[in-house]
Order: structure tokens, then sequence, then C-alpha cells
């Protein structure tokens, strides 16, 4: 067997191992309805996305990612926050948006920390502009977390 054969067979095999063990739409649907937050945060996510024969649906990706917040799942919690800032599936309200960083923040979430100029790290000697790093990171969180929520089990 060639390295080429080998390398495309073996990554084939992953392909496929992860197709199976994705969890189907019911499964996330049943764990989101029984309480589940990760659960909640999927089903947010598919609603986020558009995956998984689910139509993009903000009001109800807002609606389960709240869910998921208020069990205190951290990431959820941020990605409620930059739903907040940008006004995805919710009226926009920079307010309630803060209160949900500060939550994540509380919990250690480096990003939430930087976010409210509350990271020592950010700080340094160069002003850093953290408006800007807001806006910034509220256009990238929802997506790229709604990514990371999929992938876990």
């Amino acid at each position: 067997m060639t390295e080429i054969t080998r390398s495309f067979f073996v990554v084939c095999l992953l392909a496929f191992s992860m197709i199976v063990s994705a969890q189907s739409t019911e499964e996330i649907k049943q764990l989101a309805e029984q309480g589940d937050a990760l659960g909640q945060a999927k089903l947010a996510s598919l609603y986020l996305l558009g995956r998984n024969e689910i139509e993009v649906d903000n009001k109800m990706a807002a609606k389960w990612m709240t869910k998921a917040a208020k069990q205190g799942l951290v990431e959820a919690q941020v990605v409620l926050a930059a739903m907040y800032d940008r006004g995805i599936g919710m009226k926009g309200d920079k307010q309630k948006a803060t209160e949900w960083y500060e939550k994540a923040a509380k919990q250690g979430h480096g990003t939430s920390l930087a976010i409210l100029g509350k990271n020592p790290t950010a700080k340094g000697s160069i002003k850093f502009d953290y408006k800007s790093m807001r806006f910034s990171a509220s256009r990238q969180i929802p997506n790229k977390y709604a990514k990371s929520f999929l992938k876990k089990k």
C-alpha cells in the first residue's frame, strides 16, 4: 500500500468515526428538553448555524442558549452575552450582555475577563481598546462557540 493510499484510508476512517459518534438531532433535542445544559447549548447551536436539517432560527437559538447559560455553562454564558451585544435572536442590550460576560468572568473565562477589562495580561503597557475587542469578540463568538458545542460529547 502506498503512503498516499494509506493516508487516504486513515482519513476516511477518521471521518467515518466522527459521523458514527455524532449525536442525532433527536438525541440532542431530547437531552435539551430533559434539562441537560450541554444538550441545550447544542440545540441552540443547531438553530444558530442551521445544521442537521434545522433551519437558522436565531430566536430559538437565543431561547435554548439562555436555558444553558442559566444553568452555569460558561461557554453558553459567553455566547449569550455576544448574542445580546449583537441583538441576535433578541433585542440588543449592552447591559444584559455585560451581566452575562460578568457571570462568565466569575468562572475565570479569559475572553470575558479581557472583554470587561479585568484581565491583567491584556492590560500591559500598551493602551488596549476594550470596546473594539468586545465588538470583534461579539462577531466571532456565536459561530465559533456553536461549532465547538457540536463537537463536545
